[in-house]
């Protein structure tokens, strides 16, 4: 049995990782794979040569660059599995749960930033989904999935930035800053209970990583629309919840064709 590290710059959150696992989904001499999404590198346990692996990863073209190559007598690679389910499992409940409180509430309040929010979590939670249904799945399920998620997430998108636009041409009413403030902050203490959930475990495996990032990502933004509804508050306006609300449909606009990938 073999240990093949990679360096793989372009890695930086889930989305690539599920690109690596359905590009090597299938390889007979792979036995298990070890992300490190903080540097950027990945550990291959394997049998006989590493060609096979080392091209298929370079096919992704996500600047990868191969280290070395070590035997190793670890017969048993440690399952954790059941236990990064359970944890994505309730990471996926959080961002589900807040997607639909927050979409809710931001067509009540008026507010494009709570919708956007809505729909970062649950750009989340569809990369959560992917990963929990696709484990033991083939990888033609997980290509379809990965594409449906992909351009549903799109479509929200688009009818988010076509909703901004429409408000900055003076329609519609100017968000009730209490309730994006409040709705925001229990957003906010979603993510940070989730946080605390994630960091229970030593693993590092890329699902478990990506979370942590994911959701931390995820309190800046709570932060920005609570922000945005102190500024609606002190200047009357709705171009400050108008502008969160675009930046945050770009992020989930630029996830979206990340998730695409998968699909190729």
């Amino acid at each position: 049995m073999k240990k093949s590290t990679f360096e793989i710059k372009n890695m930086d959150c889930a989305t690539e990782e599920q690109m690596v696992r359905m590009k090597l989904d299938g390889v007979e001499e792979l036995i298990h794979l070890d992300f490190n999404l903080p540097e950027r590198k990945l550990i291959v346990t394997h049998t006989g040569n590493i060609d096979r692996i080392a091209m298929a990863i370079k096919e992704l073209s996500l600047g990868d660059r191969f280290i070395s190559t070590e035997e190793t007598d670890n017969t048993s690679v440690a399952s954790s599995e059941r236990e990064e389910r359970k944890l994505l499992l309730y990471v996926l409940i959080i961002n589900a749960f807040f997607f639909v409180l927050e979409i809710i509430t931001g067509f009540i309040s008026h507010s494009m930033g709570l919708v956007a929010d809505s729909l970062d979590m649950l750009a989340d939670a569809l990369v959560y989904g992917l990963s929990l249904y696709a484990v033991g799945g083939t990888i033609l399920r997980k290509k379809k999935i990965a594409k449906a998620s992909g351009y549903f997430q799109i479509i929200l998108a688009v009818l988010g930035f076509s909703e901004v636009v429409r408000r900055f041409m003076g329609f519609g009413e100017t968000p009730e800053f209490g309730m994006m403030v409040v709705i925001s902050l229990l957003a906010l203490i979603g993510n940070a209970f989730s946080l605390v959930i994630l960091r229970r475990t030593k693993s590092n495996e890329a699902h478990i990583k990506a979370s942590q990032i994911f959701t931390s990502n995820d309190v800046i933004i709570n932060i920005g629309v609570m922000l945005a509804g102190i500024l609606v508050f002190i200047t009357a306006s709705r171009l400050p919840d108008l502008i969160v609300g675009t930046i945050v449909f770009a992020i989930v606009l630029r996830g979206a064709f990340r998730i695409l990938n998968l699909a190729k």
